[in-house]
């Protein structure tokens, strides 16, 4: 029994044994492109991302860039260009984000019509808004932010990232908006009412979606207010637009009270911002309290309170000037009403003197004619100065108050000083000039009469003249 299924083992195996040795024989050469293999480029290619996956990004560059020098046909050359800018993002650091968006620009320039150009963009803007600091620190980062999220929602505006990128434009122009506050709240603390209105209504104008624009609308318009009466109507646009565009603020109040005061009429509410208002009340999140109390320690920029509706500005601040500097008589109009920015003009004439100029009507400067007339025209214009000179505000108009305070209580310490002393010199007798006899007066007063020393003269016997004394005594 044992001996039959030992030899019925050997006879399988020895027809297997034949079999195999007959399909070694047999079989057909077949080329590996004609089965179902990888090519080399997209091999590299997945080794290249099996790399960055595992964190081994130095690997993963240098098999990309093999597969970039070496397959320029490649139909993975475009994803492997975008994988060495995703390689160096991964890797962070100040080192590899600057890497990072070097090669994600490089990717923009040489496939702009590609959908990943908007992911490379949008790549470059997270770079720089996650380096951001904290409003009343460094803001580099925060402006270069602003520029890329720009650039993203004007080259891609119908990218899947556009909504994303303009949530962070409202973002960092949050942070932006709360930098010119804090300067504009530092003006106006300290009185400095020219600046602080400037600042605060460009700060408005320019960042409509702030969260703290009453605020600032409420101070530039308390600015101008201690500005005098020739800035009443700045003013009352500033409490103005508290009504109209914020109107769920909590300076609404105290707008409409100050409108009343300057007896001017109070805006109804705007409909739309009104809803916009709402809708941001409505979706506010406060910070958690871990977030609260740990705020202190992180370097980036509390943006909890940012618009999360309504358009993100997409133009560049205005240089404004403020509305206590004169305007040129030759400023634009259009330029005098914009808040001041306008500039004088640039044009320059000339033309070849006649007769009846200036050169010869008016006395030359050099003369003593000339001279006299232009002092006695200093002098009057500065005894006489116009109403407007008068009456313009400054950033040290409480300074100087201060200043002429003590100057005033220093002078009256002087005078009653000087008082004091001339008082006790007018008690007390001269004392004698030292060297005088006793009966001779001191000097500086008058001897009496039968005290004043009477001059000998003396007589020439030839001529009979007669010499006055070189040295007479008493007064002369």
């Amino acid at each position: 029994m044992l001996s039959g299924i030992f030899s019925l083992r050997r006879a399988l195996l020895a027809i297997c044994s034949l079999g195999l040795l007959a399909s070694c024989v047999h079989k057909k050469y077949d080329t590996p492109i004609t089965k179902n293999t990888q090519q080399p480029d997209k091999v590299l290619f997945d080794q290249a991302m099996h790399d960055i996956e595992h964190g081994r990004y130095e690997v993963a560059r240098i098999s990309l860039q093999t597969l970039m020098n070496t397959y320029e046909s490649s139909e993975y050359m475009a994803k492997a260009k975008l994988a060495v800018a995703d390689s160096w993002f991964r890797e962070g650091g100040a080192n590899g984000l600057a890497q990072a968006e070097a090669e994600y620009k490089d990717f923009i320039l040489f496939y702009p019509a590609m959908e990943e150009s908007a992911e490379a963009q949008n790549r470059v803007c997270e770079i720089h808004y996650n380096q951001m600091d904290k409003s009343d620190r460094d803001w580099t980062q925060t402006l270069r932010a602003e520029t890329e999220c720009k650039d993203l929602l004007l080259q891609f505006p119908n990218s899947k990232f556009a909504p994303q990128a303009a949530q962070r434009l409202r973002s960092i122009q949050e942070s932006l908006a709360e930098h010119e506050f804090v300067v504009g709240n530092f003006y106006w603390k300290r009185e400095m009412n020219p600046a602080a209105a400037n600042r605060l209504s460009a700060l408005v104008d320019q960042f409509p979606l702030y969260s703290r624009a009453d605020e600032a609308l409420f101070e530039a318009g308390d600015s101008y207010a201690k500005m005098g009466p020739r800035f009443r109507k700045q003013s009352g646009e500033m409490f103005a637009r508290i009504v109209r565009d914020y109107p769920t603020t909590a300076r609404v109040d105290d707008a409409t009270k100050r409108l009343q005061d300057m007896e001017l009429p109070v805006p109804a509410a705007d409909g739309r911002a009104l809803a916009r208002m709402k809708y941001e009340h409505e979706n506010y999140r406060r910070p958690g309290m871990f977030a609260r109390t740990t705020s202190w320690m992180r370097s980036s920029p509390d943006v909890s309170r940012a618009a999360k509706q309504g358009s993100p500005t997409m133009t560049d601040p205005r240089r404004t000037i403020p509305a206590s500097i004169p305007v040129p008589v030759n400023t634009e109009a259009s330029g005098s009403e914009a808040g001041g920015s306008a500039v004088g003009t640039t044009e320059v004439t000339a033309s070849t003197p006649g007769a009846n100029s200036a050169l010869d009507t008016k006395p030359d400067a050099r003369s003593a004619e000339g001279s006299a007339a232009a002092g006695a025209q200093s002098t009057a214009t500065a005894q006489a100065p116009t109403q407007a000179q008068a009456q313009l505000p400054t950033n040290r108009d409480k300074e100087l108050q201060r200043l002429a305070k003590e100057r005033a209580r220093k002078q009256a310490a002087i005078d009653k000083k000087n008082k004091k002393k001339k008082g006790s010199d007018e008690t007390q007798p001269a004392a004698p000039a030292a060297g005088a006899m006793p009966n001779q007066a001191p000097v500086g007063t008058q001897a009496a009469p039968n005290q004043i020393a009477q001059p000998s003269v003396a007589t020439n016997p030839a001529n009979q003249t007669t010499v006055a004394p070189t040295n007479p005594v008493g007064p002369q």
